[in-house]
């Protein structure tokens, strides 16, 4: 068993210092305990559940240059998270059992925090034949057609409806037509979509929203009394906006960075609970192709290493929201949305838990990337709360205590 000593937990939104026992589930939380036990030291760390992030791109199978199943959960253990659920928009595509095996096979081998693999909505995400969710429900939580979204509003019915009766989740890349990265683009596709989904019943979901009327369309939905809508915003629509890109590719990504109005927008529906939950959208590339100018590199940056810092620093230490809300954003809420299992630092739950660091600053460094893509704005941003220990099931699968990864 493994003793944490000089935890800080969130207890009814404050923080209080606690000691942890714990093996694969947690079995002491006290002011203090005694006994002969692998000690570790946290001196003064927030320790909370491992976190949830319902959207990254892992690459493999198909394009394991950019990133893969090793990889890609390796820069989750080191950004603190435990449970991740990869996009399909692979080689093959999961859109059958046949296709969707070889990407569960890998994640048997190589992953080393929890995978929850998406289905596709359609064959090859064409807009075409509908996928086989009859085939691949049993193994999956949700299906998308993430990185070009379903325009064909008819198919995308029929879809939701098979979702509802397996108890699926579609999350929904919102964009009409293919290819439209302007504002209107995303939000005329949101609100086709949530008509088809007050009208289905289905749990629809929609990824990364960065628009002011995206949300006042779910926040109207919600205010009709359609729970069943819900959505989330990427840490980089929140703290950076379109003035900032200056042609870097590393601040290339879709939906693109938009206006201040847009970014203040989202922050305020993060406030006012109209979004429920933060996903990274972690989405490497090689160096190579991000070198490339600004029009002919290809969207996307990384997002798992410095989500949880970059939520923490801008607005849990600001006071802009507080310590439950952070844990609902980040664990709570991704798992009671896609049916994941539950962390909560309590006894007998499983022993999931990050030691994020609040009190000290640090600079991200490219050096320091775990993930195979660099592609990162936040290289050279300094922030507090970055993770310095995971622990999945009572055993340590990162450790940076003493300054050097493990």
């Amino acid at each position: 068993m493994i003793l944490i000593k000089n935890a800080k937990i969130i207890e009814k939104d404050t923080l209080i210092k606690k000691e942890i026992l714990l093996d694969e589930k947690i079995v002491k939380i006290a002011d203090k305990i005694d006994g002969d036990y692998e000690t570790i030291d946290v001196n003064g760390m927030l320790v909370m559940p491992g976190g949830n992030d319902v959207h990254v791109h892992f690459r493999e199978p198909g394009f394991e240059n950019k990133e893969t199943i090793k990889t890609g959960t390796m820069a989750a253990a080191k950004g603190g998270f435990t449970a991740v659920m990869p996009m399909p928009n692979l080689n093959p595509y999961p859109d059958c059992y046949e296709n969707l095996k070889v990407e569960l096979d890998i994640i048997e081998r190589d992953a080393i925090v929890d995978c929850y693999p998406y289905g596709t909505v359609t064959v090859g995400e064409k807009d075409k034949l509908p996928s086989k969710v009859e085939e691949i429900h049993r193994y999956v939580k949700a299906i998308t057609d993430d990185g070009v979204g379903v325009n064909n509003l008819e198919l995308l019915e029929a879809q939701m409806l098979l979702a509802k009766k397996y108890n699926l989740v579609i999350a929904s890349h919102a964009e009409t037509p293919r290819g439209n990265y302007g504002p209107d683009g995303e939000y005329t596709a949101v609100r086709n979509e949530i008509e088809l989904a007050k009208k289905t019943g289905c749990k629809y979901h929609f990824c990364h929203m960065s628009t002011a009327e995206s949300f006042e369309a779910i926040r109207k939905a919600h205010k009709e009394g359609f729970t069943n809508i819900t959505c989330e915003v990427s840490p980089h629509h929140l703290v950076l906006n379109e003035e900032m890109i200056n042609n870097n590719p590393n601040f290339k990504m879709n939906p693109p960075l938009r206006s201040e109005k847009n970014r203040q927008a989202t922050v305020e529906a993060l406030l006012d609970g109209t979004v429920c939950m933060v996903a990274s959208d972690h989405a490497p590339h090689t160096e190579e192709e991000k070198s490339r100018e600004y029009n002919s590199c290809p969207n996307g940056i990384l997002g798992l290493e410095t989500m949880i810092p970059v939520i923490y620093t801008e607005f849990v230490k600001k006071g802009i929201i507080g310590y439950d809300r952070f844990l609902d954003i980040l664990v709570n809420n991704p798992a009671k949305v896609f049916g994941l299992p539950e962390r909560y630092l309590k006894e007998g739950y499983v022993s999931d838990l990050i030691a994020l660091d609040i009190d000290n600053p640090h600079t991200y460094t490219k050096d320091e990337i775990v993930s195979k893509g660099k592609n990162s704005p936040f290289i050279g941003k300094t922030y507090y709360g970055f993770n310095k220990l995971t622990i999945k099931n009572g055993k340590i699968i990162y450790n940076n205590l003493g300054g050097k990864h493990e």
